[in-house]
């Protein structure tokens, strides 16, 4: 089993030096986030990851979480960790300190969440949708909703859920048919929520439910859907927990991984109907849940990320221990670590999970600058990128994620394909993440269409601005086989833009080609990630710095990246540009 140790100089390195602590200073209420108070804010988490969520990843995967008696029991020794996690201040990290959060910003907060993920994702989604209820609710909510929940959420003395799919209404939210009632200053919520991640759990004393549903002579479709805050316990006006709403779980899925996550059945309003808050505007809940959606779905690919470190350093700690075979040339017996074969699986891991955390993380800061910034057009820009790298981020991440984690499997070999040593819950846990909050499919709808087309381009335009001036600093360091890589990736994402621009009124054939655009900007935002990273290795190595294997492995990295994974991008393209009408004219008697 892995003994989980942070990558904490390589965030440190993506936050303070690709990123850049002077950037971070010129946000508002950023000022004092210095690299002291980063690192010793990430050195924390590391504790508690390593400490407390790693030793029971294992055990939550063998125990999970069941219904007993009407009560959803998670794994033992999860509400000693969940105390711990509480205690620590962790669920408010970066909300606002009007509601008794922290204000750190969001990068920071991305490289801690990636720990909880690390050491234990069935535990660190507890956390993972409260963030996203509690976003929702700060950004959507009346002053009375704030007060009735936003303070026990964001100390972590209550949890949130999103409560978006039904029976019927899977990525088609249009078919909802949960049902909301006024009754005075609230709602009745009558209907039942499928796929409700922690639904119902023993680790919190209430749970507030972000539930989407339809008022009464609503319009047809989205367009009619409402946002309700329906939580577990009624809430007094003192703020004191009441009487049980009519809410509850009936019934827990049994699932491929994240054994100890609850995945739940949840019914609303079994009698009256569950008592529920309007979040925002009549039939403009689906819009409202995208708030929520997008920092899940920033916060899904995070979790692709997280898996792969894990898988990897798992996979590196085999095979720089198994022994097989001879090393070449001689008679001298060696760990795996020495075949070439393992060699280019192993950097595969690491390269992908480097160009990952990156990205990730540049996607958060964009999202920090586009609330904190001073500057209006900044903030505008950060946000075209925020909205422009989110779903690369969760679907490139997790489709990695997948690729990773097999990868571990395979250095492990037979052992790989049993449970002892943990490889396979990497790979069971990381197939959800293509899945869950918008499949990837739909992640590449959304870039070829909200993403790229809506705007004209703009905010792909802006990256490709970007993107050159990290080519002409490569230029001015020599760094040649990145430079020659990334160039070439580059053009090709150019060549696939002006296609899509020039089909743009061929949806079909659009949309066919999707995930390859998909697949294609993330290997090239991926290569930017890294060519940046060369741009500091190469700076620091010129000025002879403490740790220089650290900026050396950096450089081999990039050059492994830049060398095997890069030169996918031409095969992309033409899948794109020749390959895609192939699709688009398929018939249904191709399948029978």
């Amino acid at each position: 089993m892995l003994d989980y140790a942070a990558p904490l100089k390589d965030m440190e390195f993506v936050i303070g030096e690709l990123i850049g602590f002077q950037g971070i200073n010129n946000l508002r209420g950023c000022e004092d986030v210095t690299p002291d108070l980063c690192h010793a804010v990430l050195e924390e988490a590391s504790r508690l990851a390593r400490e407390e969520l790693a030793p029971l990843n294992r055990r939550g995967d063998i125990e999970g979480s069941h219904l007993e008696g009407g009560i959803v029991r998670t794994p033992t020794g999860w509400k000693e960790a969940y105390q711990a996690f509480k205690e620590g201040g962790w669920s408010g990290l970066a909300v606002s300190s009007e509601y008794g959060g922290q204000g750190l910003p969001k990068v920071v907060a991305s490289a801690v969440s990636e720990m909880w993920d690390s050491s234990n994702l069935s535990f660190a989604l507890c956390p993972l949708l409260s963030a996203g209820a509690i976003e929702a609710i700060e950004c959507h909510g009346n002053d009375r909703i704030k007060a009735m929940f936003l303070h026990k959420l964001v100390t972590g003395e209550w949890s949130g859920t999103m409560n978006l799919t039904e029976p019927q209404a899977g990525s088609d939210l249009s078919t909802v048919t949960t049902k909301a009632e006024p009754e005075g200053d609230h709602f009745r919520i009558k209907g039942t929520k499928i796929y409700i991640t922690y639904g119902d759990h023993d680790l919190t004393e209430n749970i507030i439910h972000l539930v989407l549903a339809r008022l009464p002579g609503a319009p047809e479709g989205t367009k009619g859907i409402s946002l309700f805050a329906v939580p577990k316990f009624l809430v007094k006006d003192d703020g004191s927990i009441g009487e049980r709403n009519e809410v509850h779980c009936l019934s827990l899925e049994e699932k491929l991984g994240i054994h100890a996550s609850p995945t739940a059945v949840m019914s609303y309003g079994e009698d009256k109907g569950a008592v529920g808050y309007l979040v925002g505007e009549e039939n403009r809940g689906l819009m409202h849940m995208f708030t929520m959606m997008n920092n899940a779905r920033h916060a899904v690919g995070r979790e692709g990320l997280a898996i792969s470190e894990s898988a990897y350093q798992l996979a590196l700690q085999y095979a720089m221990e198994r022994k097989q075979g001879n090393a070449i040339g001689t008679a001298t017996q060696a760990t795996i670590v020495e075949h070439s074969d393992v060699k280019r699986m192993l950097m595969r891991m690491k390269a992908l999970t480097e160009a990952m955390r990156g990205l990730t993380y540049t996607c958060a800061y964009a999202f920090d600058v586009a609330e904190r910034a001073t500057d209006e057009e900044e903030c505008s820009r950060a946000s075209r990128r925020g909205d422009l790298l989110t779903p690369v981020v969760k679907g490139w991440c997790t489709d990695n994620a997948q690729i990773v984690a097999s990868l571990g499997v395979q250095i492990h070999g037979g052992m790989g394909f049993v449970e002892e040593t943990g490889a396979a819950q990497y790979m069971r846990d990381a197939r959800i993440l293509p899945i869950y909050e918008g499949t990837n499919g739909i992640q590449a709808l959304d870039l070829m269409g909200r993403k790229t087309l809506r705007d004209g381009g703009q905010a792909v335009s802006e990256l490709f601005e970007d993107m050159e001036n990290t080519l002409s600093r490569l230029g001015q360091l020599d760094l040649t086989n990145i430079e020659t890589a990334f160039r070439e990736s580059l053009e090709h994402l150019k060549e696939v833009l002006d296609w899509i621009k020039s089909n743009a009124g061929n949806n079909t054939l659009c949309n066919s080609a999707a995930s390859h655009y998909l697949e294609l900007m993330g290997i090239t935002c991926g290569g930017w990630m890294l060519a940046k990273s060369a741009i500091v290795a190469a700076d620091q190595l010129a000025q002879d710095p403490t740790d220089v294997k650290f900026y050396e492995r950096k450089m081999i990295t990039v050059d492994f990246y830049a060398q095997q994974v890069m030169p996918e991008t031409g095969s992309l393209k033409d899948k794109i540009i020749s390959g895609s009408q192939l699709i688009s004219d398929m018939k249904l008697e191709a399948f029978a």
